[in-house]
């Protein structure tokens, strides 16, 4: 007798449709399993056996031959268990409902529970995409598979219970999404605004970027408030939509990282990784590539602190993803892009001591110690960045002063208006930011007057400026327009962003 049951691989960020086929044959009691399973698929027979057995039902006394289908794609993870038990309860007639219109994937445990698995978001949109009629998941992780609308959702616990509903014994009620929507629900914030003292340049500067989606890296001492200002710029940053919402939680239910009491990630990620990470950990990789911080970091902020202290692979990894706002990750098996439209915002030190530059501090380095810390950054990755502030110390008047600034919420209201401003511009496109336009929209929304070109020409002549900064100063000067609600670019918001260029062109 054979038995056909669907489930899922999950392959980058989209699922594959895998047939999980369980043939029962006469002859002495055996277990064969092809369609290039990997460790972890070929340990299921042992789970599924024991599972089914402790599940009050039998394992089949005859020769099995499971087979994975296609054949040429390799099968990783535990998340087969599930369907397999399914399969062998099939052929063994202990289960006698239609499962031609379900999709299962899940891993068991001895006892027959059913643990939770990896990816449960792409493949629930594969399923629907597909014309699965329903989707059988753990328990665990059905409020994730629910974010995907059209299908049905059964959450199962227990192999035993998965066998009595489809028995028609003891029907299991699908899943019914409660969680709301709304995405007014503001997290509480590391740090407000109104707390840092002093930098109002700074603070200026960053609601610029946030306004934007520009990238940016802040140059001082140490104890000037880098970090602190980094930390903060995810408090002013526009509330994400919900397809953003959706894109970003797919790379979370990937990564596995999604939190037990939040299916859907709401907040515009903040990822800050150490600068020993391995280029695997950042860009994204392994033999079956995984996201990586650029990736996770998606719709949200990469913050990179001590940027120097970076490895160079590192750092000239970020200069594609930065232009293209996608990485793609190539192995021997085949190609995967995954998406990156991230801000990238970094902090250095000026030198090695970290006081060149300093008035309160004698700077300890040589200029041969300043000029190879510096050079430690490359030019082009230099390039890609549109904002470069210095952040001094701060004076103790200002850290003593009592009064507060600005709040965080009266910023994020202004960059809200400016996104909003930019959405409307670029609706029906996939621009999504002033940072992601392209030479036509630079050409055709970035207009400038007569003294605005003849400022831009004298800039690019004393800085000595690419082609590149060319095109970043307009996108910047057009969000800082926006910010100001001026539906064209006049001379002080150009003159705004040149002076966020670095002034010597290495």
């Amino acid at each position: 007798m054979l038995a056909k049951v669907a489930s899922c691989a999950v392959i980058g960020l989209e699922g594959i449709v895998v047939e999980v086929e369980v043939d029962a044959s006469h002859g002495l009691p055996s277990l064969f399993m092809v369609g290039l399973p990997d460790t972890a698929v070929q340990e299921s027979r042992d789970r599924v056996r024991t599972a089914i057995k402790n599940s009050e039902c039998r394992f089949p006394s005859n020769r099995v031959t499971i087979n994975l289908a296609p054949a040429d794609l390799r099968k990783e993870g535990p998340s087969y268990d599930l369907p397999i038990a399914v399969g062998l309860l099939l052929v063994s007639e202990q289960i006698i409902g239609d499962v031609s219109d379900s999709l299962f994937v899940g891993e068991l445990s001895l006892d027959g529970s059913v643990r939770h698995v990896s990816g449960i978001l792409p493949v629930a949109n594969m399923a629907a995409e597909q014309g699965f009629r329903r989707v059988y998941v753990p328990a665990e992780d059905a409020p994730e598979a629910a974010l995907i609308e059209g299908i049905e959702i059964i959450p199962v616990d227990s192999l035993l219970s998965l066998v009595h509903h489809l028995n028609n014994m003891i029907p299991i009620p699908p899943f019914e999404a409660t969680f709301s929507d709304d995405g007014d629900d503001l997290p509480a914030y590391a740090v407000d605004m109104a707390e840092i003292k002093g930098q109002e340049h700074v603070k200026r500067a960053l609601e610029v970027a946030a306004a934007g989606g520009h990238n940016m890296l802040m140059v001082g001492p140490p104890g000037a408030g880098k970090t602190l200002m980094a930390r903060s710029l995810p408090s002013i940053l526009p509330r994400m939509n919900s397809a953003e919402a959706l894109d970003v939680t797919r790379i979370y239910s990937v990564a596995d990282l999604l939190p037990k009491d939040m299916p859907m990630v709401r907040h515009r990620p903040f990822r800050a990784p150490h600068h020993t990470i391995s280029h695997a950990g950042l860009v994204g990789g392994g033999r079956w590539p995984r996201p990586g911080e650029i990736s996770l970091a998606h719709r949200g902020v990469l913050f990179l602190d001590e940027l120097p202290e970076f490895g160079v692979r590192n750092l000239e990894s970020l200069r594609q993803p930065l232009e293209d706002r996608v990485v793609t990750i190539s192995r021997a098996q085949g190609t995967l892009t995954f998406p990156a439209n991230f801000m990238l915002v970094a902090a250095m030190n000026p030198c090695p001591c970290g006081y060149y530059g300093d008035d309160a501090h004698e700077c300890t380095c040589s200029m041969t110690m300043v000029t190879r810390y510096q050079k430690r950054i490359s030019g082009p990755l230099m390039d890609r960045l549109d904002i470069h502030i210095d952040v001094p110390s701060v004076e103790y008047d200002k850290l003593a002063d009592q009064r507060m600034g600005e709040t965080s919420a009266a910023i994020r209201e202004r960059v809200e208006k400016a996104r909003n401003t930019q959405h409307a511009r670029f609706a029906g496109t996939d621009i999504v930011s002033n940072a992601s336009m392209g030479p036509t929209e630079v050409r055709q929304y970035c207009m400038l007057d007569e003294a605005g070109r003849s400022l831009l020409k004298a800039a690019m002549q004393q800085l000595g400026m690419s082609a590149r900064a060319y095109h970043r100063i307009l996108k910047l000067s057009r969000t800082i327009a926006d910010l100001a609600g001026s539906e064209q670019i006049q001379t002080p918001h150009l003159a705004e962003a040149i002076q966020y260029r670095p002034r010597r062109q290495d």
